[in-house]
């Protein structure tokens, strides 16, 4: 539970941040820093995979949706679901957190596996004809090119700078260190399993499944069974009302660490619980 409303809360509060960004477009081609994924990617990896998954895309819609007065309705389950599927398999890649190798391969192969199924969507959406191709003239007007550039984009510029290099720096540090404040021990960097045994044919399926079960909420989405509420929040205030909005995941990442610090205090190393 720890790990999970810490994933919440903090990778909530940068995608607020991100609201803050400025973004540059080139046609339909957006670039931007797209997320700090660094933060779920650093937690799935040094806990269990599952909860930092989850936690992390429910932040997103909780506080970089909702509380910014924007819900996408059942479009935002497409999200959820290619987002934490591409965070529970970065953690489950690495057996290892200080073995930068694995690291590394855990983060690049998160932010692919997530922007290759967003870039997926939207080329079915085109194809399938529930939404126009957005293209000017001048431009490639081949919706493969379009989200192939953009795909690359944000794995070259968001996928390296935000998401490798801090993965990479924080995780080898902070095994070790932080699972105490959870009454944890580290979990076992020993072991042996080879990739063919993490990726299973019942694996290989479930990752199917659940990328149909995107694209399909996605495309609902785009049809009467779509759904959205906004709140002019941004309109009206301007973008600086991120930042009152700010103080509520950062109240709760702090009682939550202030919580963790005081029950160390409390508890003995015995009573640890064993992160496996």
């Amino acid at each position: 539970m720890m790990v999970f409303i810490l994933s919440m809360s903090l990778y909530g509060l940068s995608n607020m941040i991100t609201e803050l960004i400025p973004k540059f477009y080139l046609g339909p081609i957006e670039f931007s820093v797209e997320y700090f994924a660094f933060i779920p990617l650093s937690l799935a990896m040094i806990f269990h995979p599952l909860y930092a998954a989850i936690g992390a895309s429910l932040g997103e819609v909780i506080f970089g949706e909702i509380m910014l007065g924007q819900f996408g309705g059942i479009g935002e389950l497409e999200k959820f679901i290619a987002f934490s599927l591409a965070i529970f398999i970065a953690g489950v890649i690495v057996r290892n957190p200080e073995n930068k190798k694995q690291v590394a391969l855990g983060a690049m192969a998160g932010v692919i596996i997530h922007q290759f199924i967003s870039m997926s969507v939207d080329i079915l959406k085109v194809w399938v004809g529930v939404e126009e191709l957005d293209a000017v003239e001048g431009l490639a007007e081949s919706v493969v090119v379009i989200e192939g550039i953009a795909f690359l984009n944000d794995v070259l510029f968001s996928g390296i700078l935000f998401a490798l290099l801090p993965t990479l720096y924080l995780v080898p540090r902070l095994y070790g260190k932080i699972e105490p404040l959870l009454g944890m021990k580290p979990r076992k960097n020993d072991l042996q399993l080879g990739l063919s045994e993490i990726i299973t044919v019942p694996f290989i399926l479930a990752v199917v499944v659940l990328g149909s079960l995107s694209f399909l909420f996605e495309y609902l989405s785009e049809t009467t069974f779509g759904w959205e509420w906004e709140a002019p929040l941004v309109d009206r205030f301007g973008e600086w009302i991120v930042f009152p909005v700010m103080v509520v995941p950062v109240i709760i990442a702090l009682s939550v660490i202030i919580f963790l610090v005081k029950r160390k205090g409390r508890k003995d190393t015995d009573g640890y619980s064993e992160v496996v």
